[in-house]
C-alpha cells in the first residue's frame, strides 16, 4: 500500500481493532436472527467462531447475540447488499456490505466507485463463483493439505502461503460440515463464511497494482462495506 498512516501504532491497531469488531458484530447480530444459539445456527456458529479468533470481549460477542436475537428488545435492522463493478484497469469486484440505510450506502459506495465503474446487478457475478471459503493452519509438520482437502469434503484448495494458512474452498451448502472435520485432518480453522472467488483474476503489477489496492482499501474503510472480493492476481 502506498498510503502513509499518521496515526500513533497504538492508536492505528485499536482503530483497526475497532473496525474488525464492528464487521462482526454486525454478522453476529445478522446471524442470530435465525436463532441464538450457536449449536443450532451454523452460520451464528462461524461468526461467533470468527469473533473468538480476533478476540473479541465476551460480554461484546454476547451483548451482539441479545441484539440480533431479540432478547434485549431493540430492533436490529441489518440488510445483506451486494455491489459490482469494477475498480481501476478494469479489475472485477464485489462489494458486500450489511447497512440498516441502503439509500445512505448505495450513495456512498457510488463514491467510492468514482475511479473505477459501479455496474448493475449481474455485471461481473458471471465471473465469480459463489463457494464456502475456509482459511486454516496446519497443526503438525505431516499435515496434508490434499489429503485433509479430499477426507473433509473440500471442493478445492490452495496451499498454505506465506501466511501459513492454506484456503479450502467447498460448496455454499458444505461449508459448516467441512469446518468441523479439517481439525480431524490437522488443520486448525481460522475462519469461515460463503464469498466469491474469480474465474479469470487480472494480473497487475507496479503502479498500476499500487492504484488499485488505495482503490481496494477505501472501500475495505467504509462502516457497511463487510467483505470485498476482487478478481486479481497481483504479480
Amino acid at each position: 500500500m502506498g498510503a502513509q498512516w499518521k496515526a500513533k501504532p497504538k492508536e492505528a491497531a485499536a482503530n483497526a481493532r475497532g473496525k474488525i469488531f464492528g464487521k462482526l458484530v454486525k454478522e453476529i447480530m445478522v446471524a442470530a436472527r435465525n436463532g441464538a444459539d450457536p449449536d443450532m445456527n451454523p452460520r451464528l456458529r462461524l461468526a461467533v467462531h470468527q469473533a473468538k479468533k480476533a478476540s473479541m470481549p465476551k460480554d461484546t460477542l454476547e451483548r451482539a447475540i441479545k441484539k440480533g436475537s431479540g432478547q434485549s428488545g431493540e430492533v436490529v435492522n441489518f440488510e445483506r447488499t451486494l455491489y459490482e463493478g469494477f475498480a481501476p484497469h478494469r479489475v472485477p469486484l464485489i462489494v458486500e456490505c450489511l447497512t440498516d440505510n441502503i439509500n445512505r450506502t448505495v450513495a456512498e459506495i457510488r463514491v467510492l466507485f468514482r475511479k473505477g465503474q459501479m455496474g448493475a446487478a449481474g455485471s461481473v457475478a458471471w465471473d465469480f463463483d459463489h463457494l464456502g471459503m475456509i482459511e486454516a493452519e496446519a497443526t503438525g509438520a505431516d499435515s496434508d493439505v490434499e489429503l485433509a482437502a479430499i477426507e473433509a469434503g473440500a471442493q478445492d484448495f490452495e496451499a498454505a502461503g506465506e501466511d501459513g494458512l492454506a484456503m479450502f474452498y467447498t460448496e455454499p451448502t458444505d461449508l459448516d460440515a467441512v469446518s468441523k472435520a479439517l481439525p480431524e485432518f490437522g488443520f486448525a480453522v481460522h475462519s469461515a463464511k460463503l464469498g466469491y472467488k474469480a474465474k479469470n483474476p487480472v494480473s497487475l503489477s507496479g503502479a498500476e497494482l499500487e492504484e488499485v489496492e488505495a482503490f481496494l482499501e477505501a472501500l475495505d474503510n467504509h462502516d457497511d462495506v463487510q467483505n470485498v472480493y476482487v478478481g486479481l492476481d497481483a504479480q
